[in-house]
């Protein structure tokens, strides 16, 4: 558990609101209302003072606050083979690391083995909420999430597409519970789906995390719908636990007319000074391609671009960072995972086979990316 729920926990059980426990701190209120958002870290002098007024071991506290005593530090690097055999028998903390052993639960008390690794990853075929008991709590960096919509479509005969709303709202409250669970301190949760839903969605996930963006993703060609305004945008939600561990905003190209090559907006006379690098990523995407010719897709249902994983892995994770992809869908998540040095462990309850003959196939294992990486 980490310092900012144990402080909230703690806090609750003498039923102090965080004004009580600032004033018996003599601390400011601000500065404890961040402490236990996970904003800021704790000095050492907050720490025996919480000890002290909870009794719980200082130790124990600091622990929690990712605070490493020295003497403990020194046993790590002396031992570190006996060090990491404790924690991974007792806490199996090196689970998500893919250790050669770690298996699954397939939901019918047997274990189930990966049906595809690499020195990177790790794929699971089944229920995302058969997998999602067996990782650890707060072992996750980031989690990208693109569930069926509930549109009717046949994803095939394990998936339900055209379930009751009440029926689909209660299953996906399910694992995102178990998403928010997994998610590490300053970890990023992006879920992708209809406006509809992931409105429900964010109410549910702002008990727990905290609203990042609402992003707004442009849909090139749709089919207007009767008695309503025509459907322009798929939503991304973005939440973290806490202050975000790691934040990079990319810059994007400046628009430009694709027959004349000028510049699409007025930057008022100030476009002299705009950053040649391109502009600060917003809020709504304009530039993220469908990926609708069978020519480029791994499967026959639909299927995200790369462009936008790759986007979404460089604002929210760091080299060798782990990434879990509960709907592994044509694989895109662990393709973009690959591509850019990111671990990664995932699940499809449907056929995998499209999503390993993509993670093998010529195209990525003789480094032909660009055409891929472009889209």
């Amino acid at each position: 558990m980490s310092f900012s729920m144990t402080l909230r926990e703690l806090r609750k059980k003498r039923h102090l609101t965080l004004r009580d426990l600032a004033n018996r701190m003599r601390i400011d209120h601000a500065y404890l209302s961040r402490l236990e958002t996970g904003s800021v870290p704790p000095s050492d002098r907050v720490l025996r003072q919480l000890a002290r007024l909870f009794g719980v071991p200082a130790e124990e506290l600091g622990l929690a606050a990712g605070k490493l005593p020295q003497d403990v530090a020194h046993i790590f690097y002396e031992h570190p083979k006996e060090a990491a055999s404790l924690l991974r028998e007792r806490f199996a903390v090196y689970n998500t690391t893919f250790m050669p052993n770690d298996r699954s639960e397939n939901g019918h008390g047997q274990q189930s083995e990966p049906v595809f690794e690499t020195s990177r990853g790790r794929l699971y075929q089944c229920d995302c909420l058969d997998l999602l008991p067996t990782i650890p709590s707060e072992s996750v960096d980031m989690i990208f999430a693109d569930p069926p919509f509930n549109l009717r479509k046949n994803y095939g005969r394990l998936v339900d597409d055209d379930l009751a709303e009440e029926k689909y709202l209660q299953w996906s409250y399910q694992w995102l519970e178990e998403l928010s669970r997994i998610l590490k301190p300053g970890g990023s949760l992006f879920v992708y789906n209809l406006p509809k839903w992931n409105v429900q969605y964010g109410s549910f996930l702002s008990r727990t995390l905290t609203f990042r963006h609402w992003i707004a993703i442009n849909i090139k060609t749709t089919m207007p719908i009767p008695g309503r305004l025509y459907p322009a945008h798929y939503s991304l939600l973005y939440f973290t636990k806490g202050k975000p561990g790691v934040f990079n905003r990319p810059r994007v190209p400046i628009p430009t007319c694709r027959h004349c090559g000028g510049d699409i907006k007025d930057y008022g006379g100030h476009r002299k000074w705009l950053n040649p690098e391109g502009l600060n990523l917003t809020d709504v995407w304009d530039d993220i391609p469908p990926v609708r010719h069978q020519k480029y897709k791994s499967r026959s249902a639909n299927e995200l671009s790369v462009k936008l994983l790759q986007r979404v892995l460089e604002i929210s994770t760091e080299k060798d960072d782990l990434v879990f992809d509960p709907f592994g869908g044509g694989g895109t998540t662990f393709y973009a995972a690959e591509l850019m040095n990111r671990r990664w462990i995932g699940c499809e309850i449907e056929d995998c086979q499209p999503i390993i003959e993509r993670l093998t196939g010529d195209l990525f294992t003789n480094g032909k990316l660009a055409e891929i990486a472009a889209r």
